[in-house]
C-alpha cells in the first residue's frame, strides 16, 4: 500500500530554516554588539589609562624644565663667581706687574735707544721712543721677542726719522713706536707646567741699557710712564 503525505512539509522546512535564520542573526546581532560595547570599554581604560600617562609626563616635564632652568641659574652664578674669582687673583696676581715691566725694559733697551714714554692697556704695552739707527730699533724687538721671560710678541707700530736739537746739537735720529704684551705670573706658571724636565732658557741681554747710557747731544730722554690697565 502506498503512503502519501499531502500536509505541506516544504512550507514548514523553509519556515523553519527562516526562523533560525532570524535567530542566527538576532543570536550574531547581540554577540557582535556585546563585542563592540566589551571591546570599546577596553579601548576607553586604554586611552584613560595613557591620557593619565600624558599628563604624568607632562608634569615630569614642566619639573625638570624648572629644574634645567634653576641648574643654568647656577650654572652662571657659578661661572659668575669664578670670573670674580679669577679677577681678584689677576688682581693680586699682577701687583708686581709694574715692577717686572721697568725691569725687563731696563734689561732690553739696547744702547742707542731711548724711552719717551710707555702706556699700558690691559695686558699690551706701547713703547715710545727714539733710536740712533734702524738697526737699534730691529735689536730692541730681538730682545723684547727672544730674551724677555715676561714681555711677548712686539710688534712695531711706526718709525721714522726726526730731527733733534739745532745747529751743532743737531741730530737725526728715528722715533719709534712698538706695542709688546706683557705675560700674567700665572700665564709663565702653565708655561713652566708644560715645559719639559730639565729645560732651560737662556737669557742674551742686551748691548747695554738706556738707563746707563749716556744720552747722544741734543737728545733728552724723558721718563713718562702711563698705565691704562683694564679690568
Amino acid at each position: 500500500m502506498i503512503k502519501i503525505n499531502l500536509l505541506p512539509h516544504r512550507e514548514e522546512k523553509r519556515h523553519q530554516r527562516q526562523k533560525s535564520f532570524y535567530s542566527l542573526l538576532v543570536l550574531g546581532f547581540i554577540a557582535g554588539l556585546c563585542v563592540v560595547v566589551v571591546g570599546g570599554g577596553v579601548i576607553e581604560g586604554m586611552i584613560s589609562s595613557q591620557e593619565n600617562v600624558n599628563t604624568v609626563l607632562k608634569q615630569e616635564n614642566l619639573r625638570l624644565d624648572e629644574q634645567i632652568k634653576e641648574v643654568a641659574a647656577l650654572n652662571q652664578e657659578i661661572q659668575s663667581l669664578k670670573a670674580r674669582q679669577q679677577a681678584v687673583e689677576d688682581l693680586q696676581a699682577d701687583r708686581n706687574q709694574p715692577v717686572y715691566l721697568m725691569e725687563e725694559l731696563v734689561l732690553q733697551t739696547p744702547e742707542g735707544v731711548y724711552l719717551k714714554s710707555l702706556k699700558q692697556e690691559g695686558q699690551r704695552v706701547v713703547l715710545n721712543g727714539y733710536a740712533q739707527s734702524n738697526d737699534r730699533v730691529s735689536e730692541y724687538l730681538r730682545n723684547l721677542s727672544n730674551n724677555s721671560p715676561w714681555l711677548e710678541r712686539p710688534d712695531l707700530i711706526e718709525i721714522r726719522a726726526v730731527t733733534l736739537g739745532q745747529g751743532r746739537d743737531m741730530k737725526k735720529v728715528f722715533d719709534f713706536t712698538i706695542n709688546v704684551g706683557i705675560k700674567r705670573p700665572r700665564d709663565k706658571e702653565k708655561e713652566a707646567a708644560s715645559a719639559p724636565a730639565g729645560a732651560g732658557k737662556s737669557v742674551v741681554l742686551g748691548a747695554g741699557t738706556s738707563a746707563n747710557a749716556p744720552a747722544p747731544a741734543g737728545l733728552k730722554p724723558v721718563a713718562s710712564v702711563e698705565s691704562g690697565k683694564k679690568r
